[in-house]
């Protein structure tokens, strides 16, 4: 089981964060494209990224910005974030080279709620009550995937954050019937809200591929805590994500908690 390391805020290239990964042993950096560093038109200059990598001995994920959202109303902005991960595929052919041979290169995104109406007695998913244009949207977006990756071994994953809607699982039923995609499993975000998302995690287990781990609580919520900082069962989810042949992002947001974590994940023979 391979750790990596996110990007980091407190890095201002990615140089910094390559030279983080490499010191810290850890085996990939995930390149988060809500940071202008690893916007899509700088992902495309792969031959520095390759460079970097081949270096330093390292490979590469991608995280999705997280306002990714195929189902947007608006047809040019829908087309846009179509367009995102048509390039961004492109991409990761590219970088997948760099991969151990048994380790697919991975897309993570988030599902977005979109927009909600405040009514007298309750707030009102606009998707919710637009579903079946919502779920079509995503159909396009399986198919269109699938056909952009062909026979690369790359797979977009859906990661679980504050809590899936009943109409982002039909979503994620529909996007799992293609086999280029899986999960992601944020065990900090699923110990913050309480592990409401763990029926559909678990009856998936087999399609988890990637996890984000970092230690969390959920009473106060908190998550992205260094390792040994809160109250979830570490062990119990790394021998999880083991079980699942996945590797793993310590997705702390500072080095100093990415350090920790790491010297905890020594100190208990996971590294």
């Amino acid at each position: 089981m391979l750790f990596g390391m996110p990007t980091l805020i407190e890095n201002k290239s990615l140089e910094e964060d390559v030279k983080l990964c490499e010191r810290l042993g850890l085996s990939f950096v995930e390149l988060n494209m809500n940071f202008p560093e690893y916007r899509i038109d700088r992902l495309e200059n792969t031959e520095r990224f390759r460079a970097a990598a081949e270096k330093a001995g390292i490979f590469y994920s991608i995280h999705l910005q997280e306002n990714f959202d195929v189902a947007d109303f608006n047809p040019l902005v829908a087309e846009a974030y179509l367009e995102t991960m048509r390039r961004t595929i492109r991409v990761a052919k590219k970088l997948a080279e760099l991969n151990p041979e048994d380790s697919p290169f991975i897309i993570n995104m988030h599902l977005v709620h979109g927009v909600h109406i405040t009514l007298p007695d309750k707030k009102q998913m606009v998707y919710e009550t637009e579903k079946e244009a919502y779920l079509a949207a995503y159909k396009n977006f399986r198919d269109l995937t699938e056909e952009w990756i062909g026979s690369e071994k790359i797979l977009v994953t859906i990661e679980n954050t504050d809590g899936f809607t009943p109409y982002e699982t039909e979503v994620i039923a529909l996007l799992l019937e293609s086999p280029k995609f899986a999960l992601t499993w944020d065990i900090g975000h699923s110990k913050a809200i309480g592990e409401i998302d763990m029926p559909l995690l678990l009856k998936n287990w087999n399609r988890i591929v990637h996890f984000h781990i970092h230690d969390g609580q959920d009473n106060p919520p908190a998550s992205h805590l260094g390792l040994g900082d809160g109250d979830i069962d570490l062990q119990t989810r790394l021998e999880f994500a083991q079980k699942c042949n996945a590797n793993c992002v310590l997705e702390t947001k500072t080095s100093d908690a990415l350090e920790q974590s790491k010297t905890w994940l020594i100190g208990h023979n996971w590294a």
